[in-house]
């Protein structure tokens, strides 16, 4: 007999109240409820709604690498309500992360540290670190807190597919698997977290995220390496969750062109419905094509910030279109666009 779909219950949190309101206490208190049993709870965050479990349950964290269709090789990252959490989790807790999460926390950035002997293997893959975040969703951190547990909570979504930002992206992708979404809004920041290894000096970006390496160093005043531009970035991949070659990638076909108008035209001229996703709207050559009843011309932001915080929304709205291919601008090869360079280049790993 299938399982049901799970329930969405609505948590709104107005920012100007300093507590949530009583139905949406109630929804958290039902989703730790859930959680302390062994269920699974689709959570929003800042970045990408998360897959929950008991982080100290090996059982229930079972349950998500089953539910995602997930490599056990790929670690999860373990989601905290504050900074003691943490540390209560970790063998040693290093200068470089005491420093980065006390300026950056709670927020969008993963600190990779040595692992304690309350963590589960199958959240580490077996490995001797773990990788700690403290989300800037306040509705999160409530629920952990009200739990009292750390949770184990990588995106939303089956394997290598798209990462949800929506309580609908969530149901659309993992439908029954879960057993219940709590459902905080769309994701502010919409692209996952950067994640940084702690264990080294100076400290090593893992997967770049909202979190640059700019504002890294001036919370540590000291130097960080971008792994993603350096050699044997692959070594990261035991250490850190997202870091699969093929990985964040919509069911239609994308393609990242340095020379999209003309690649777009070859394909309409071929027959092709293709979604087109650009900055440069007033371009003439984006204006002339876009009189192609085959073309869709989605305009994107030229703020990278804004661009992440579109993306996975957009593209999740394309693929319920049928097109044959979405072609994407070449973002610029600048740190501040690291992030969606990454997940781009995953996205489009055959």
């Amino acid at each position: 007999m299938a399982r049901p779909l799970p329930d969405i219950l609505p948590a709104p949190w107005p920012a100007d109240l300093p507590a949530p309101p009583v139905r949406t206490d109630e929804a958290v208190t039902r989703a730790a409820e859930l959680l302390a049993a062994g269920g699974l709870v689709a959570i929003p965050t800042e970045t990408v709604y998360g897959l929950a479990a008991d982080a100290l349950d090996a059982d229930a964290v079972d349950r998500i690498f089953a539910a995602k269709g997930r490599p056990a090789s790929n670690p999860l990252i373990v989601h905290v309500a504050d900074t003691a959490m943490a540390r209560s989790l970790a063998a040693h807790w290093p200068p470089m992360a005491e420093q980065i999460t006390t300026r950056l926390w709670p927020g969008p950035v993963t600190v990779i540290v040595p692992r304690g002997p309350r963590i589960p293997d199958n959240v580490t893959a077996g490995g001797p670190t773990v990788a700690l975040r403290c989300p800037e969703h306040r509705l999160t951190r409530r629920l952990i807190a009200t739990l009292g547990r750390p949770l184990a909570a990588p995106s939303a979504n089956r394997s290598m597919q798209l990462s949800p930002t929506t309580a609908g992206h969530v149901l659309e992708g993992l439908g029954s698997r879960v057993d219940l979404i709590l459902d905080g809004g769309p994701c502010g920041r919409g692209i996952e977290s950067t994640v940084v290894d702690c264990t080294t000096d100076p400290p090593r970006i893992l997967r770049p995220g909202p979190i640059t390496r700019v504002e890294l160093e001036a919370a540590i005043a000291g130097p960080v390496v971008d792994m993603m531009a350096a050699e044997g970035a692959t070594s990261a991949a035991a250490r850190s969750p997202g870091m699969l070659p093929r990985h964040y990638a919509p069911k239609t076909p994308l393609e990242v062109s340095a020379t999209a108008a003309e690649r777009v035209a070859e394909l309409v001229q071929g027959g092709k419905r293709i979604a087109w996703l650009t900055a440069q709207i007033d371009d003439p050559r984006v204006r002339s094509l876009a009189a192609s009843r085959d073309l869709l011309v989605v305009p994107m932001p030229a703020d990278p910030s804004a661009f992440a915080t579109s993306l996975y929304a957009t593209l999740h709205a394309i693929d319920r279109r049928n097109l044959d291919r979405i072609i994407i601008d070449a973002p610029p090869d600048t740190d501040a666009w690291r992030a969606v360079t990454d997940r781009l280049s995953r996205a489009t790993t055959a």
